[in-house]
Order: structure tokens, then C-alpha cells, then sequence
């Protein structure tokens, strides 16, 4: 979808019509959750502070995010999706991939097939969407951002490898700044560049990932579009109004993001081993600490423990903390089997 977020608003708000919207909170600590094409004019782009959206913009109106609104709208647009093909895998509430190499209605065409599904979603939602279309996942996501918005672009096989050649590297999906950045700063800055690197290299260079870089770069990505994608990881985070200096306070604010993390785990029915802890300084550098139980964590006292644990790893922080952030991730199946400690009340 074309900037979904602000579209909806300016669906449901004619006087936001051609203006320019952002998403978010307004205040001083408040980010950009999503800009209309109108503030994108201006730099502004979904993760901008609101003060630095603020500044680049003054006209910018911002609008709190109604989630329950873009989520059943998204339904409405999936539902559309559904009538073509079985094999849907969203991404998010405003994108999705389609295999339609087998579909159950419409002509045998995977560009006409998107064209009739943009213009359902018109027709029905009054919203526009952009599509990308091609043999593999990736190629499909890079040419979706090709003629945004309302946009329509193909890649066919003999087109990959000079689509491929010529596109940036910042531009690759799995690609991103920090990755781009060592890129350039190798002499690396369109695909054709990324080819000259011989895949061992690129695996020595930046681990399990290089192997996938290796193959996009060459036009191979063979994974299936998979309807039931399982959650990966599960999170919450708090962005504070000051900057907090003390380990006290940090872990004051702790306890509640870890009350909000095991509702969200109980609601999710997911068995967690790897707690992240997520930080970010007054000046937006952002950092991660780590840790993997043997079991999975059962209660909220085994989050609280270790999210303490990670606070003092290090020995505390050099400025100013903006936002503390707590995931879990490494998900165990039902049919894993783990011994869990066991309490008993005497």
C-alpha cells in the first residue's frame, strides 16, 4: 500500500487531503510512524523524530495512529487477495507477497493479475497500491518501490540481470544502512559491483547473510511464499520524555516494560530463550545486549532477572538513555521438550 498510515487518515479526513501528514506523536519525544507523499517531499520518512519533521516541515500535521482502523482495512485488502491465490505471506498490515504461479481466478498473467488486484483495492477502499512483479520474492519486493505510488513494475527473467546490475545496493531488500555504508566504503554501489564478490567472501564478510547477498545479487532467491509465517520474535519498548541517567530509574522503567512483555508472551502462547535488550542514547546511537536461557522463560520473574542482569552487563551506560526496548526471540516448538523449574509452596 501507498503510504498507508497517512492515506487512511486523509481517506477518513478530507481536509488532510494534499496536505502533508505524519502518523505519530508530536511531542518531544514522539516519532514518525508514516508520512503522506506530500511531507516525504520534505525528507520526512516513518522513524524521523517528530521535532526534526517539525523542523523540516512546519505545515506537517501530525495525526495519532488509529491501529484498529488500518488493521481492518488491511483485512478488507487481504480478503481481496485471497480471492486470487491461497498462498499469501504478509509482511506487515500494508504489504504482502502473492504466489500466483496457480491462481483461482483472473487471466493467466502475474502482471495482469496485480493490475486487476490494484484496481480492486481502488475500487473498494479508495486507497492506492503499488505492485512488483517477478519470478522470486526478491526481485518482487525491490520492483514494488520502482514506480510508487500507485505504481506497476516487472522484472521477467531475461530483464533480471540488468534490473540487478543497475540497481544500488542500498536499494537491495536485506540490505541495510549500516551494511550499505561498509559496502560503499568497499567501492561496492550497484549490484554489478556486489557480483565481483566471490561468495566465500561475502560470507567472511558478514557471516550466514553473505550467502544470501551472494545469490540476490545474481537474480537466485528460492524461498516460497509461505501462508502461515511464524512469529520470530516478540517485543516492548518505552521512549522516555528525559533522558535517564541512573541504573535505579532505568530499572524502575524495566519492570514495567517487562509487565507489558509477559502480557503480550501469555496472550501469544510462545516459549522464549533469548531475551534482547534493546538501548538508545539521547543522540539516537542504538545498542543491543543479549542472553539464551537453557529452558524458556516460563514466568515474568525469569524476564525481570535477566533483563537486570543485562542492564549491568558492561558495567552501565555513556550518556543519556532515550528508549529501552525488551524482545524475546529463539521460539521453541511444541514438540521441543524442556525441563522447566518447578515451585513449590510449603
Amino acid at each position: 500500500m501507498d503510504a498507508f498510515f497517512a492515506s487512511v487518515e486523509q481517506l477518513d479526513n478530507p481536509e488532510l487531503k494534499g496536505k502533508a501528514v505524519a502518523v505519530g506523536g508530536s511531542g518531544e519525544r514522539g516519532v514518525v510512524a508514516a508520512a503522506s507523499y506530500e511531507a516525504r517531499k520534505y525528507g520526512i520518512r516513518s522513524a524521523t523524530p517528530s521535532k526534526i519533521a517539525k523542523r523540516k516541515c512546519p505545515e506537517l500535521i501530525f495525526v495519532k495512529p488509529r491501529f484498529h482502523r488500518y488493521k481492518q482495512i488491511s483485512n478488507s485488502i487481504r480478503e481481496i487477495f485471497f480471492e486470487y491465490t491461497d498462498l499469501v505471506e504478509p509482511l506487515s498490515l500494508d504489504e504482502a507477497y502473492l504466489d500466483v504461479t496457480y491462481t483461482k481466478k483472473g487471466k493467466p498473467s502475474a502482471t495482469l493479475i496485480a493490475q486487476e488486484i490494484k484496481n480492486r483495492i481502488f475500487d473498494e477502499t479508495k486507497l492506492t497500491a503499488s505492485a512488483g512483479v517477478s519470478y522470486n520474492k526478491f526481485l518482487a519486493k525491490v520492483a514494488s518501490d520502482v514506480n510508487k505510488p500507485n505504481g506497476l513494475f516487472v522484472v521477467t527473467p531475461d530483464q533480471a540481470s540488468d534490473f540487478i546490475d543497475n540497481l544500488e545496493v542500498r536499494k537491495f531488500f536485506g540490505i541495510g544502512k549500516v551494511t550499505a555504508k561498509k559496502l560503499n566504503e568497499m567501492g561496492i554501489w550497484y549490484g554489478r559491483d556486489l557480483k565481483t564478490i566471490e561468495r566465500l567472501e561475502l560470507s567472511r564478510l558478514f557471516g550466514k547473510v553473505g550467502n544470501y547477498y551472494y545469490e540476490i545479487c545474481h537474480g537466485e532467491d528460492n524461498r516460497p511464499v509461505q501462508p502461515l509465517r511464524k512469529r520470530k520474535s516478540l517485543g516492548a519498548e518505552q521512549t522516555f520524555i528525559n533522558d535517564i541517567f541512573f541504573l535505579e530509574e532505568l530499572e524502575s522503567e524495566m519492570l514495567k516494560i517487562c509487565a507489558i512483555l509477559w502480557e503480550r508472551i501469555k496472550n501469544s502462547k510462545v516459549k522464549a530463550r533469548t531475551l534482547t535488550l534493546k538501548y538508545k542514547y539521547s543522540d539516537f546511537e542504538q545498542h543491543t545486549r543479549r542472553t539464551t536461557i537453557p529452558n524458556y522463560f516460563s514466568n515474568k520473574d525469569n524476564i525481570v532477572f535477566e533483563s537486570k542482569l543485562l542492564l549491568k552487563t558492561g558495567g552501565g551506560f555513556d550518556k543519556g538513555i532515550r528508549l529501552l526496548g525488551l524482545t524475546v526471540s529463539n521460539f521453541l516448538d511444541d514438540k521441543d521438550n524442556f525441563p522447566v523449574q518447578l515451585t513449590l509452596d510449603f
